[in-house]
């Protein structure tokens, strides 16, 4: 038997766990871009209780020089010029439109507001429903605790971990049975901090929520300050997104979609273990 051949196959991921990953991920999917949908309608970020035009957290708008209009997203103060990408497009006639993000990336599609509003608010409700499913799942079965937690000697060893990815080398054999410790960490900051983040600010920032308990406001410095930090931990909640298709896709792309699909997943054994 050769090296290559030294596999076994484990079951890694419970029925519950792979549906509410896979409604997350149509969920997500969709708050995302009817997200990107309703930040077209005003491409910019500011803080406190109202808009303060002059001096935006960030922003993608229309700037003149000379007879030229270009596309600038500024950013804490920093102008960078992303005509064609943000603020401005050119077509091939040479027309130009002014926007934000590119429509191709907004649903349900071109400047249509009030239907990417229902769509993201029901999309919203079904993300919401489906995490406290998987929480009520993972405090019961356990998974949270023996899964998702890292142990003092996990944390101690994260530097090590990170060298061992910076080179792509991944465990193997007993230790690839389970999430090593830059995974826990992942998890438990998109988990308990930008998912609960992302859900408050967008309560606070619902015209029914906000007449209700106005306090929600308030906790967060105002409305625009709420919009800014909804936006930060959506592009937090992306950024881990990102990192977890790259890793995917290094790791084994049918091995990983297998154990996700029908929770088997095939470790490679080290040399020398049968």
């Amino acid at each position: 038997m050769t090296t290559e051949d030294k596999r076994e196959v484990i079951y890694r991921h419970s029925g519950a766990v792979r549906a509410t990953h896979w409604v997350n991920v149509i969920a997500l999917l969709v708050l995302l871009m009817s997200g990107l949908q309703i930040f077209n309608a005003h491409p910019a970020l500011y803080l406190g209780a109202k808009s303060n035009f002059d001096d935006p957290v960030m922003a993608m708008r229309p700037m003149k020089h000379g007879d030229e209009l270009f596309g600038i997203t500024t950013i804490a103060g920093w102008n960078i010029d992303t005509t064609n990408l943000f603020g401005v497009a050119y077509d091939e006639a040479g027309d130009y439109e002014i926007r934000g993000f590119p429509w191709s990336v907004t649903l349900p599609g071109h400047r249509d507001l009030a239907t990417g509003r229902r769509w993201h608010f029901f999309f919203a409700w079904l993300f919401v429903i489906n995490g406290l499913i998987y929480l009520i799942y993972s405090l019961i079965s356990g998974h949270l605790r023996k899964d998702l937690a890292p142990s003092g000697s996990e944390l101690k060893h994260i530097g090590a971990s990170i060298w061992e990815h910076i080179r792509l080398k991944f465990p193997q054999g007993d230790e690839a049975k389970r999430y090593n410790v830059l995974q826990k960490l992942a998890y438990l900051i998109v988990a308990l901090v930008l998912l609960p983040l992302m859900l408050a600010t967008g309560l606070a920032m619902s015209p029914g929520m906000d007449a209700g308990y106005p306090f929600l406001l308030e906790i967060f410095g105002g409305r625009q300050s709420a919009r800014t930090i909804h936006f930060i931990a959506a592009s937090g909640i992306v950024l881990f997104v990102v990192v977890h298709i790259v890793m995917v896709l290094i790791t084994g792309v049918w091995n990983n979609l297998r154990s996700m699909i029908t929770g088997r997943y095939a470790i490679k054994l080290p040399e020398g273990q049968s």
